[in-house]
């Protein structure tokens, strides 16, 4: 049974041996990553109906997304590198599994702390999922297609992105928040029948490589692209796991006592020294350890340590207003529903951007000459939307918003993923998405800072105006630090 369950479920043959066989591992990966960006969106329209059911400010509902991006973030790498262990497809089977059975209890949740609580499960399940998305295509598909391949994944994700603020707005105006959990349940289960028939095994079974057996790596497109990893990049750094979480942790905490959280004056002080010293520590640890969870020396080397910032830049910008809009739009007394359909503008510019800028754009264009154009279009539009305008051009801002991040996030993506080995494809997608995170994570936190002091000052439309001038000037550190990384890897040529 144990061994059974260890084993990762081959595709049938008709599949495997189709022409289209690599399209349809990444039709599959599709679904994680609709599924993922889809609750990300849901939860955050649900927002202004969480502090009415449980009379909370929106400095502890924010913590409904934030404790599920935080242990998001602390357990992507080591759960990339598992996988890398046991089997990329094995452990993402059981991600979608545990993700839809924890949403299910997510809608079950009688109070705000329960609430927070089942999304720190929901969290571990999403890990397995996001970690071992990215290399899952990557392995799948040849690398000549590989840029598109990664811009159908980004597409899905702004199809989700898209997707949430309407539904979202639908379901909370209609059947109530719950019903916000309750939907990832239907499309979990359709995205483990697809996985299971659809993706490739990446190991032809975890239990014979606990056992110390290596199994025989296969092609791109057949079973997989890498091997086993060597001995000496397997290990879990559990120290630079605990230590990368106790740092984001305070770091969010600190954000959220200055954003009315209601915690003593002098909490954000100490908050933000403990982030500091174990950010700090962390920097050091990850120097000293044998298999770090961050390989600092490589990233530096090969100019991934810059696109990694990009990426997490772009995220935070991406997120920040699916967070911010829902409350202006409830301060100036709209509905869920209306706010929804503001929202859809963003991540439909991401998804259409995502899809077809790799055909539209100049086939000779390089990578950092498209995070140039993205980064450009996203600060430009950021900045329009820091003064107050009517719903309809914020609507045209936020499409620009959106086809400036879908033409940035592919090309930066592919500059990560060029970089390192193919035997590494989930850790680093587990950086990828680590980062991604963390800057989901600090746009939540970044805006309802700018929203409190928004409040102080008794002007919703200052909140707003704080809050995307923040938003701009993070696009424009995206964006130099895109150009670094692709000057550092130029250097290596």
């Amino acid at each position: 049974m144990v061994a059974t369950l260890l084993r990762e479920p081959a595709r049938p043959a008709m599949i495997r041996e189709h022409p289209l066989a690599p399209w349809f591992a990444v039709a599959a990966v599709c679904f994680g990553a609709f599924m993922g960006q889809l609750d990300a969106s849901v939860v955050t329209v649900a927002f202004p109906a969480l502090q009415r059911q449980f009379g909370a400010g929106l400095a502890s509902v924010q913590w409904v997304s934030l404790a599920y991006l935080l242990v998001l973030t602390a357990l992507l790498v080591p759960a990339g590198r598992w996988s890398d262990r046991v089997g990329r497809k094995l452990m993402y089977l059981y991600g979608f599994v545990l993700f839809a059975g924890a949403s299910a209890a997510c809608g079950l949740a009688p109070s705000l702390g329960a609430l927070i609580a089942l999304r720190v499960v929901q969290a571990a399940g999403a890990a397995l999922l996001q970690a071992n998305s990215v290399a899952l295509v990557v392995t799948s598909v040849p690398a000549r297609t590989r840029r598109a391949a990664l811009g159908v994944q980004a597409a899905a994700q702004a199809i989700g992105l898209a997707s949430g603020p309407v539904i979202g707005g639908l379901l909370v105006a209609t059947a109530g928040w719950r019903w916000v959990f309750f939907l990832n349940v239907p499309v979990g289960v359709l995205a483990v029948l697809a996985g299971v028939y659809l993706l490739p095994r990446t190991r032809g079974a975890a239990g014979q490589l606990l056992a110390g057996q290596s199994p025989v790596g296969r092609s791109p497109a057949g079973q997989s692209a890498a091997g086993p990893a060597p001995a000496d990049r397997r290990g879990t750094d559990l120290g630079g796991t605990a230590l990368l979480a106790t740092a984001t942790t305070a770091g969010l905490l600190a954000i959220s006592a200055l954003s009315g959280l209601g915690a003593p004056a002098w909490t954000a002080a100490v908050l933000a020294a403990v982030a500091v010293l174990t950010g700090t520590t962390l920097l050091r640890h990850e120097r000293r350890v044998a298999a770090p969870m961050l390989d600092l020396r490589a990233m530096a080397a090969s100019g991934t340590g810059s696109a990694l910032l990009g990426a997490l830049c772009a995220y935070l910008v991406l997120f920040g207003p699916l967070v911010l809009f829902p409350q202006v739009v409830t301060a100036q007394g709209g509905s869920a529903e209306s706010a929804g359909l503001l929202l859809t503008a963003l991540p439909a510019g991401f998804g259409v951007a995502a899809a077809f800028a790799d055909r539209l754009l100049p086939a000779g264009w390089s990578n950092r000459r498209r995070c140039l154009l993205g980064g450009a279009v996203v600060a430009a539009s950021a900045a329009a939307l820091a003064v107050p305008a009517p719903h309809a051009v914020s609507v045209v801002l936020l499409g620009l918003l959106g086809i400036g991040l879908g033409i940035y996030t592919p090309a930066n993506n592919a500059e990560i993923m060029a970089a390192v080995p193919a035997r590494d494809a989930a850790a680093a997608g587990g950086m990828v998405n680590m980062t991604r995170g963390t800057g989901t994570a600090l746009g939540v936190a970044v805006v309802t800072l700018g929203l409190h002091a928004g409040a102080l000052l008794r002007s919703p439309q200052a909140g707003l105006a704080l809050s995307m001038a923040a938003l701009a000037a993070v696009a424009v550190l995206g964006t130099v630090a895109a150009l670094r990384a692709r000057q550092a890897a130029d250097g290596l040529r």
